[in-house]
């Protein structure tokens, strides 16, 4: 039996950080199961945002996930933890101007 998941998901080192994605672009698997999942955007909404993948790559990227979905929920999960760890050594440059704002108003 030909396996034809493989049509659809690689995994390249060095290619957004090693981490399994739809082939010939950087939309990663996990990108696909936020946007499923958490937005609540159906599959077809996802092909129509991003034109350049089809709906057989959303399906078999769902899938995927299925099959590895500790893995994946674990790439997100560290995903997250790093967002909030550069948010936190990182300040707004918005938010600063807009404090510099309000004192300079006082």
């Amino acid at each position: 039996m030909e396996s034809v998941i493989k049509e659809h998901i690689e995994i390249t080192p060095g290619v957004c950080g090693g981490k399994p994605r739809i082939a010939e672009h950087r939309i990663r698997v996990q990108d696909i199961v936020i946007w499923h999942e958490r937005i609540g955007a159906c599959p077809d909404e996802i092909v129509y945002h991003y034109p350049s993948i089809t709906l057989a790559d959303v399906y078999a990227a769902l899938t995927y996930y299925h099959d590895h979905m500790d893995e994946i929920r674990q790439q997100i999960r560290e995903e997250e933890e790093f967002v909030r760890e550069m948010k936190a050594k990182t300040p707004s440059l918005v938010q600063q101007k807009l404090r510099e704002r309000y004192v300079a108003n006082d």
